[in-house]
């Protein structure tokens, strides 16, 4: 009896034990992260002080200290000798560039890195840089996370399906999810799955390809989605039908289905998909649910296929191209450039 009431005793002693190590874990946790942005912080704030030395000595009638001047291979080297590593002459010039670009601190966003800030200044063109620091803060994407979309030319990518309107806007405010379109990239790129450009990919390989890399593929279709199956099994008159991927987006609320093709896409994809969006509104959909997504990514598409197989239907499909390699961005450039300088 005594056990028994001994037993009883320390079973809820142990329950708050094992609370009380997580509190005291958390705290421990919140306190390095706090201390890790407050160096952070620290670092950001010395580097554009040293970007402000620098030009207000030029503004004194100096030598202006453009990269291959001798006026910064001269503060580096003292810099060095004063304080030891982490002053070359790239790392003073960008300090430099910081403090030309964002001439107020106050404008300096505290919750990125000098990691981001330094890959951001790389970036020649205003607003694709605007893009991706706003971003960068709204998606809370990691130093990693972020170079991966300057890379692979998400604000090309996205700027090339808007107006001047659209694409002012996207660079002021960054992506904005409105709409099902909102969410849709063409192309995709799948870089990160490392396959070489002349080898032969089949559509289940692909698949588990996206699937074993799922985070960096989540990173690639963007904020909001949240997986849910591979190889969803519907069955409609006794015969089943398989849907590739399917999430579900937080934001838009609905299912998004998508399906993988490694070939073009044919007219026939299309109707397959609507098939699958109809399902998915009648037996999928709860209340508070928007109307399902399909989107068809495929090696390649025609156009005109493309407008007279979708025209008509009510569903939202949409049909996108994918690319196992990083695109030109010079390419996108002059081509969101060229949407820009329109009358």
């Amino acid at each position: 009896m005594a056990v028994e009431v001994y037993m009883n005793y320390m079973k809820p002693t142990k329950q708050k034990y094992s609370q009380l190590i997580d509190n005291i874990g958390s705290t421990i946790q919140r306190a390095r992260e706090n201390a890790v942005r407050a160096v952070n912080n620290e670092l950001v704030k010395a580097n554009w002080e040293i970007g402000r030395h620098i030009v207000e000595f030029e503004q004194d009638g100096k030598e202006k200290a453009e990269y291959g001047s001798s006026l910064l291979t001269t503060i580096a080297n003292d810099l060095k000798v004063r304080y030891g590593k982490g002053f070359s002459k790239s790392n003073i010039y960008l300090c430099r560039q910081f403090y030309l670009i964002y001439p107020k601190f106050q404008t300096v966003s505290g919750k990125l890195s000098w990691s981001h800030f330094a890959e951001l200044l790389t970036i020649s063109d205003d607003l694709a840089r605007s893009f991706y620091e706003k971003q960068a803060v709204k998606d809370n994407w990691s130093f990693r996370e972020m170079k991966r979309q300057i890379d692979s030319a998400l604000f090309q990518r996205l700027a090339l399906s808007k107006d001047k309107t659209g694409v002012m806007k996207l660079a002021e405010k960054g992506q904005e999810l409105m709409t099902s379109k909102d969410v849709i990239k063409d192309p995709y790129i799948f870089e990160f799955l490392e396959i070489p450009k002349d080898a032969i990919v089949k559509e289940r390989g692909l698949e588990k390809k996206l699937v074993d890399n799922l985070q960096t593929f989540l990173l690639e279709l963007g904020k909001g989605f949240s997986f849910v199956a591979r190889q969803y099994k519907i069955t409609l008159d006794n015969e089943h039908y398989y849907i590739d991927l399917v999430f579900y987006h937080r934001i838009l609320k609905c299912f998004v289905l998508i399906d993988l093709k490694t070939r073009k896409v044919k007219h026939q994809d299309i109707g397959q998909m609507n098939l699958y969006l109809n399902y998915f509104k009648e037996e999928e959909s709860t209340e508070g649910d928007t109307e399902p997504i399909g989107i068809i990514i495929a090696a390649d598409k025609h156009e005109f296929l493309v407008k007279y197989a979708t025209g008509g239907i009510s569903n939202k499909i949409f049909v996108s191209k994918y690319q196992l390699y990083l695109p030109d961005q010079k390419v996108l450039e002059d081509k969101v450039k060229e949407i820009i300088d329109e009358n």
